[in-house]
């Protein structure tokens, strides 16, 4: 007999539960589901269909993933007025969320297509992210905070994943010394700066293109109370789409001169430049080694085509930032000409 809920793939046991617990929702009951998108972690996403109505199920296979972060997360966006999904129903035990649906209009494709309507959608980003700070602040002391550890777990992943795993470059004494004071900079920059609600993911490939309250937002699940920066690097030096300095610099001042005053502190024009750019190094860094894990430790081998993007980034900085001048040079000597060979 066929399961009144269609799918393709009947062995798919995680699916098929999905579906006898959509089965058993008056709501869903024959309603049609098909893959809407996987992404870097273990989650994948199906989408609903009965009718007219549409609704999307996360399945977050325990214990790999935990959805009570993603619920508490979503809550707080929505209470900011921010578009996020709603959780319509939740089922902890065997992970898997229904939660509205904010479309499929990924902000990375309609950027790709339509370049033209980049200063809209970067406004609207921009606009969402100074209200998420700003509202933000009631909650952000219920997220975990991004702390030292943290910061320099992510910064051992390109040095880990990336430059050892993937490039086998061996760290010599100086190289190492070298690396370790990188690390500190970037350290200190992210501590040095006031502490805001960070979504820790806020992209082009998290951000969807809704026609009402645009962006809808999306893999907040991570969310970190954290550097003031973070998140506006995140999206306008973002590691799957690359726009002109200038551009992204004034792009940047107008998140800064839309920031309230008490949430910067005492940082001026400059200080938050130098911030935002050397944010920028400690998460691109990141980035790069994860792309590099995730191709050697989860089999997922696309990430990789991004990583010249990504670290093309740190190397623009080289004039600007001598303090930088080893970094863009193992980036420059050793690690771009081995992807070379690598790929």
């Amino acid at each position: 007999m066929q399961d009144p809920i269609h799918g393709e793939n009947e062995t798919d046991e995680r699916l098929v539960t999905l579906r006898r617990m959509l089965e058993q929702k008056g709501r869903y009951r024959g309603a049609d589901i098909a893959p809407a998108s996987a992404d870097a972690s273990f989650r994948r996403y199906f989408r609903i269909r009965s009718g007219t109505h549409s609704w999307v199920a996360m399945d977050a296979p325990p214990p790999m993933e935990d959805c009570r972060p993603f619920i508490s997360i979503a809550r707080f966006l929505v209470d900011m007025g921010l578009n996020a999904p709603q959780v319509l129903e939740e089922n902890l035990d065997e992970g898997f969320l229904v939660l509205t649906d904010l479309g499929s209009r990924l902000y990375l494709a309609e950027l790709k297509e339509y370049p033209d309507r980049a200063e809209r959608l970067y406004g609207d980003a921009i606009e969402a992210l100074v209200t998420m700070q700003r509202e933000g602040q009631h909650v952000q002391r219920e997220l975990p905070p991004y702390d030292e550890k943290l910061l320099r777990f992510e910064l051992s992943l390109f040095r880990d994943w990336l430059c050892g795993r993937h490039l086998a470059i061996d760290f010599d004494i100086a190289l190492e010394r070298e690396w370790q004071r990188t690390c500190d900079l970037l350290v200190y920059n992210a501590l040095a700066q006031p502490r805001v609600f960070v979504h820790r993911d806020y992209h082009s490939r998290n951000l969807m293109v809704t026609d009402e309250n645009n962006p809808g937002i999306l893999d907040f699940q991570d969310a970190v109370e954290g550097p003031l920066t973070y998140d506006v690097v995140s999206l306008l030096k973002d590691c799957y789409i690359c726009w002109p300095k200038d551009r992204v610099l004034r792009w940047a001042r107008t998140f800064f001169e839309g920031t309230e005053e008490t949430l910067r502190g005492n940082m001026n024009a400059d200080q938050f430049r130098r911030a935002f750019e050397l944010m920028g190094v400690q998460r691109h860094v990141k980035a790069a080694g994860i792309f590099a894990r995730l191709n050697h430790r989860d089999g997922k081998p696309g990430y990789m085509l991004d990583v010249p993007r990504t670290l093309g980034y740190i190397v623009e900085l080289r004039d600007d930032y001598p303090e930088l001048r080893c970094l863009v040079s193992l980036i420059e000597e050793r690690v771009l000409p081995g992807l070379g060979k690598s790929s």
